[in-house]
């Protein structure tokens, strides 16, 4: 486990927004279609396709207290999934987040 631990933190750390994703999740899709309109440079891990994305999940959700995917960070910060984006979106607190990568 401190292999993948190691790993999502690395993610996290060197890169701006990360995204932990399932390919087939329609929530998935709509949060990075919403960063991708927006412009926003992220990294994407698609559990479902990565070899270690059971375990990844599961470390997310000790990290997080989050099972579900999108699992979404900006600037080393857990953000929450899809919802929670839209919410940041609608509130303008995204903008100002995106802001300070």
């Amino acid at each position: 486990m401190t292999a993948v631990k190691d790993r999502v933190e690395q993610l996290i750390a060197d890169n701006g927004v990360v995204v932990f994703s399932k390919s087939y999740c329609p929530y998935c899709v709509k949060a990075k279609k919403l960063l991708q309109e927006l412009n926003v440079k992220m990294t994407v891990v698609e559990l479902d396709e990565d070899e270690q994305g059971p375990a990844i999940q599961a470390y997310l959700q000790e990290k997080t207290g989050q099972r579900t995917v999108p699992n979404i960070f900006i600037g080393q910060e857990h953000i929450g999934g899809c919802d929670d984006l839209f919410k940041l979106k609608s509130s303008g607190k995204l903008d100002a987040l995106l802001a300070k990568l």
